[in-house]
Parts: structure tokens; sequence; C-alpha cells
């Protein structure tokens, strides 16, 4: 077993180790550690005391420091480039790391990586267990890196990209729904998280909802710079406006329609996750969840109750209607109409 260390940014180590419960116990031991998602590795302080502690942890001779110093100047332009490009946050920070791990990887410079180079990478992150879509974006970010910076034709990036399985979405009947909504005894929380299913909401576009995004004479919700960078209303029923009403009263929000701690920022995406993952909990739904199930949960019920893929399409701002007609796979409307052939037969013998 290797653990591997190296440089995360200033005060930061990052620290990837192979999942087990043994060693996921173990890195909670270092204090101040965070686990990172999106790159699925751990960061941890940059101090002896912190080296100190993995080394008796993992044992020193399990432990791997890399210490390459890759071209800094390079993700300086990349990050440039991207934000002139309006790329959202979450983007750039995808792509920036995954053009840092490349470099750092092939140990290189920008000028020297060719194809071959990407590819054995590539490779290395399937053999590391990492999924399609998380290749699938490597290769973008490595393609916007060496297309729009480095002058490379379409032509001469022709990396094929992994096949994804389809994986169906996770859904919430419409009691389940009910009962972490019911969960839920703080009004501004409560809001959120109807908010949310009523409208079929990205978490990020709820929290960054204005107060002037609510169109209460129409019924409508305004989502701007969603994402892909598109604009869209959607839905905003009755009673989820009689409960934003009540919390006007008490909470007055000014600019930002759910505040933060600091008035002047939103609420985080954190902090609504984790009023979701306690109201589920506390709901008594054990299956695996998450707030974005709520906005699956809301175009299967749609399409449950009829309505027509095309209108839960524009709802949803999805660009292709490919994207939408997953909910047809866990629709309850679309298994009921169909008969098995078993039925027919054997009424057909009785009668």
């Amino acid at each position: 077993m290797f653990v591997h260390v190296k440089k995360y940014s200033e005060g930061f180590l990052s620290v990837e180790l192979p999942y087990s419960i043994e060693n996921v116990g173990k890195i909670r031991k270092v204090s101040g550690r965070k686990w990172l998602e999106s790159d699925k590795i751990w960061i941890v302080p940059d101090n002896k005391d912190t080296v100190n502690l993995l080394s008796r942890l993992f044992g020193i001779d399990n432990l791997f420091f890399e210490t390459y110093e890759y071209d800094k100047d390079t993700l300086i332009e990349l990050k440039k480039e991207l934000k002139l490009r309006n790329y959202s946050t979450k983007t750039q920070k995808a792509y920036l790391g995954h053009v840092r791990r490349l470099l750092e990887f092939q140990k290189k410079d920008v000028s020297e990586i060719n194809k071959e180079d990407i590819k054995i990478y590539l490779l290395n992150l399937l053999d590391r267990g990492r999924s399609a879509v998380y290749i699938d974006q490597a290769i973008s970010a490595f393609k916007f890196l060496f297309v729009n910076l480095k002058g490379v034709t379409d032509t001469d990036y022709d990396i094929k990209r992994p096949k994804r399985g389809q994986t169906l979405p996770s859904v919430l009947n419409a009691n389940e729904v009910y009962k972490v909504i019911e969960s839920i005894d703080n009004l501004k929380h409560r809001a959120i998280i109807m908010l949310i299913y009523s409208a079929g909401l990205r978490v990020g576009e709820a929290a960054r909802l204005k107060v002037e995004d609510i169109d209460s004479s129409r019924n409508l919700i305004y989502v701007k710079d969603a994402k892909g960078k598109k604009d869209r209303y959607t839905l905003l029923s009755t009673i989820t406006l009689d409960l934003l009403r009540q919390y006007f009263k008490i909470y007055r929000p000014e600019y930002w329609l759910f505040e933060g701690q600091n008035k002047k920022d939103h609420i985080t995406e954190r902090s609504i996750q984790k009023v979701f993952a306690r109201a589920a909990f506390k709901a008594g739904v054990r299956k695996k969840v998450s707030v974005h199930t709520l906005r699956h949960s809301f175009a299967t019920h749609l399409l449950d109750n009829g309505t027509d893929l095309r209108y839960i399409q524009e709802l949803l701002g999805h660009a292709s209607p490919t994207t939408t007609e997953r909910y047809t796979h866990v629709s309850e409307m679309s298994f009921a109409k169909i008969q098995s052939p078993i039925d027919r037969i054997m009424n057909k013998v009785k009668l």
C-alpha cells in the first residue's frame, strides 16, 4: 500500500490513499483534514506535525512524497482563459485540477506533453477506478488547454471518450418527499427544501436566487446563469409561495433570497446539503439520496402525472431531450400502462 502525499496549495498537502474503513479512520485522526469529493483526495495542513502523524499512522515506508514543481504559469493562463469564456467557478476549479494532476503525473512541461502522454495518464485513471464521467471531464479539460491555449487542432486532439454506463437517477416517492419536508422545523430550511423540489432546482441555483427572481404575480421563478450559462423560468407553486411569504415576514431578506450567516452572502450549497441530509435521515429515508434527488423526483413526478417531456425539459433547463428522457426509465406511469403478455394470454385462456 502506498499513500501519495504532495503539495496541494499554499499551506496544504493532498493525501491520496486506497479506500478502506481502516484508512479512513486513520486519516480522520489528522486535525484540520478535509475530504474533497471532486478530486477524491484528502487535504491536510502542510506542517511538520501533520507529516509526523501521517508517518506514524501509515508507516514511513508507505508514504510517497511527490515534489515535482509543475508549470504554474500555464495554470494561471488557463484560469484567465476559462474566466474570459465565462466558464462557471466549479468548472474552472475542475479543469485546473485535471491539468495540474496531468503535469504532476508526467513530470513534464506542457510543451513536451503529447497525445500519447495523455492516453497513458487516462489509462492510469482507469486503473485507479475513476468513473467514466470523471475521465470524460479530464479529456474536456485537456482539450480546452491544448486546443484553445496551445493551438493544437481538433483533429490532432482525437482522444476517444469512455463509454458511459446508463445510471438511473435516484428518486423519492411522493410520500417520502412529504415526510422529508414535514421533518424540518426551521422555517428557512423548510422553505429552501420545498422550493428545490417544487421548482426542480439545482442546489446551486437555489442558493443563488435573489429576492427579485421570485415573480409572485405570474407564479414563476427566474433562474439566471444556470448550468451552461442559460437563463430559464420554472414553476412557483402556490403552496411554496405561501411558505415563502411566511419566511419573508420573519427573515426579511434584502438581496439574496436565502442569506448566509453574513447577510451580504447567500447560503452555501454545503449548508443546504446538510439540511437535506438531516431531514432525510429524520424522515426515515435510508436509500442513497442527496439534495439533487429532489430535482430528479420533481421531474419523475411530473412525468407520472402526464406532463409532456418537452415541458419538463424546459423547466429543468436541459439542453438535450436525451437528458430528460432518463426519467422515463424511473417513471411509474411508463410501466403502469404496459401489460405483461402473460396477463393477456392467461386471461384469454380463462375466457
